[in-house]
């Protein structure tokens, strides 16, 4: 996984007054058509997965620096003012009800840019597995309520945000599909949040990897062996299960033991049938929720002595790296190619006032001097 910033997104609550609104759609569509002209539509996907830029953006174009808005009010200004048929880039999805519509999206902006039906599943399921990751597979109690997924012919980005009700913050996830490996193991280009969780389960994380082994191979088993672990789990049964367990008792520690209220034996039944190959699979039956997720992973820990990650995946660091290497050393290439994108930036703005004002001399060597205001 990447090294991500920190940023504190507070939920703020309201409108962006139209007035700003025109603006940022103006501003925002020039700044995103000088990228695609000048570096590729695919450049755009991952300056958007790039939580820096992202939210420099945001500032750009006239958000507030810190407000969970940010998230919402740039994707869907870029969704506006971003057209298929011209750029060759779909945006999908948005915030609430507009992130459910996201599947029927991406097929109609599939079409107007020509994708094939087998690239437009493809993309339905990079959406809906994104989602099912960062709702699922990692439990930091931010339910996600914003989803936008952005793609090309060759490449895709989501960005998407949780809420957290109780502390009144947000967080955001970042995802680019270059050089993506895998959707179940540290998939992220960026999770961005100024909170670490205690206690924060991650299914993703390498350390989790014997634990998704696990839950999947007691899926294959059946749900009524799942059911006998998982009701030995009770309080109850909790000072007879540590006597039988392959641990000395000084040895046996549970991380995390807050069992989910109910598990949905039903869709553990389909999933018996199903019989997934992998954890993504597993993962991506529908129905299979957090609680089922949990339920799996604290089995695999406390019975079978396999403990998934405890540890909230948000990490802190700098854009390019610190002078003395902490977090990692300076990546020059990578300050080189900003300096170098935002130098071009300005000698283009130059270059347009130059010629703006060689116009104008050349009118007023046509034009009396005296009808020149």
């Amino acid at each position: 996984m990447e090294k991500v910033g920190v940023v504190e997104l507070p939920l703020h609550y309201g409108h962006v007054p139209f007035w700003l609104l025109e603006r940022m759609k103006k501003l925002g569509k020039q700044i995103a058509t000088i990228i695609i002209e000048e570096y590729g539509k695919e450049e755009l996907l991952r300056r958007i997965s790039n939580p820096f830029w992202f939210q420099a953006f945001g500032c750009v174009i006239g958000h507030d620096w810190h407000s969970s808005g940010v998230t919402t009010t740039v994707c869907a200004v870029l969704k506006s003012v971003i057209e298929p048929e011209s750029f060759g880039l779909g945006i999908a999805g948005g915030k609430g009800k507009f992130s459910r519509k996201t599947p029927e999206e991406i097929e109609k902006l599939g079409d107007l840019i020509g994708l094939t039906s087998s690239k437009t599943e493809s993309l339905k399921y990079a959406s809906r597995m994104s989602a099912k990751i960062d709702n699922t597979a990692i439990q930091c109690d931010y339910p996600l309520y914003h989803h936008a997924f952005f793609f090309t012919e060759k490449s895709w980005a989501v960005v998407q945000q949780g809420m957290n009700i109780q502390d009144k913050t947000a967080r955001r996830y970042h995802w680019i599909s270059e050089n993506l490996k895998s959707f179940i193991e540290e998939p992220h280009s960026a999770i961005c949040c100024d909170i670490k969780k205690e206690n924060t389960l991650d299914m993703t994380s390498k350390e989790s990897r014997e634990a998704r082994k696990i839950s999947v191979d007691l899926v294959k088993e059946g749900p009524k062996r799942i059911k006998n672990d998982f009701l030995s789990l009770r309080p109850i049964y909790q000072r007879s299960l540590k006597e039988f367990l392959p641990f000395k008792k000084k040895e046996f520690v549970v991380h995390v033991l807050k069992m989910p209220k109910n598990i949905n034996w039903k869709v553990l039944e389909e999933a018996y049938e199903f019989q997934p190959k992998n954890y993504e699979e597993l993962l991506g039956i529908k129905g299979i929720g957090p609680s089922t997720v949990r339920g799996l992973a604290l089995v695999s820990e406390i019975i079978y002595g396999s403990p998934p990650s405890w540890k909230d995946p948000v990490k802190y660091s700098y854009a390019y790296g610190g002078k003395d290497g902490v977090p990692k050393p300076i990546e020059r290439k990578a300050m080189d190619e900003s300096i170098r994108f935002l130098d071009e930036i300005l000698k283009q703005a130059e270059i347009e006032k130059k010629e703006k004002l060689e116009a104008l001399k050349r009118l007023k060597a046509l034009v009396p001097s005296k009808e020149i205001y």
